[in-house]
């Protein structure tokens, strides 16, 4: 009986050191770990480097009119700038059945391109009544602005050069009498008065180019009031 109750004892004993030792163990990692924390450092992310050296690579060559701005919108605002895109899309899609519609940014900028007789009568200044429809739904888009973005239209119709070539005619041409009714027409079914530009460009007679951009209102009011200061200072 005194060498069972011997052995019991020793048993004991044995498993008692062994839970010590497995806690110190375990105790060292964790002041190991511990230790690595302390003294590593947080290093800033450079994803937002990577995304403009991605953009400024890969993205499409822009048309003299347009400028290049850095990417500084939330996720949400090219969520929305996309829907702008696909349901202007879908105005002219339905209406004319385009086909030549290009994204260049998407959720930022977007072109599409017509015949100006598909807009305008043949030989005149007149826009057709089966487009009034057409630019009533893109009035509406238009004015729909989300908080804190903008939407812009630059409606730029092509004018044949002089003899040199080079120049543009400087006379009351058809093409400046369309840029001045689309403009007019828009205007009088109550789209932002900032909202769109027209103009003239060396191009096939008659090509109509149509821009719709999203942009940052703060950033745009920013630029328009800079070049107002340059103006002023000139």
């Amino acid at each position: 009986m005194a060498a069972e109750s011997d052995e019991l004892e020793q048993g004991g004993s044995d498993g008692g050191n062994t839970i010590a030792l497995f806690l110190g163990l375990y105790l060292v990692v964790l002041a190991f770990f511990i230790l690595l924390v302390t003294i590593s450092t947080v290093e800033e992310t450079k994803s937002q480097q990577v995304k403009e050296s991605l953009s400024s690579t890969f993205t499409s060559f822009m048309p003299p009119s347009a400028t290049l701005q850095a990417f500084r919108s939330k996720d949400g605002d090219v969520v929305a700038g996309q829907e702008f895109q696909q349901q202007v899309t879908g105005i002219f899609a339905t209406a004319l059945g385009i086909e030549k519609v290009k994204t260049i940014q998407p959720g930022r900028q977007m072109m599409l391109t017509l015949n100006a007789n598909e807009l305008f009568f043949t030989d005149e200044a007149n826009i057709r009544p089966a487009m009034h429809p057409l630019l009533d739904r893109t009035v509406a888009a238009m004015s729909n602005r989300p908080s804190g973005l903008r939407y812009d239209l630059e409606f730029i119709i092509g004018v044949p050069t002089q003899e040199d070539g080079k120049t543009m005619p400087t006379d009351d041409t058809l093409a400046l009498r369309r840029a001045g009714a689309f403009a007019r027409e828009l205007n009088e079914r109550g789209i932002p008065p900032d909202a769109i530009s027209v103009g003239l460009r060396p191009a096939h007679d008659g090509e109509i180019v149509i821009y719709f951009y999203t942009r940052d209102a703060e950033f745009a009011k920013l630029k328009l009031v800079r070049g107002e200061e340059e103006q002023l200072a000139k």
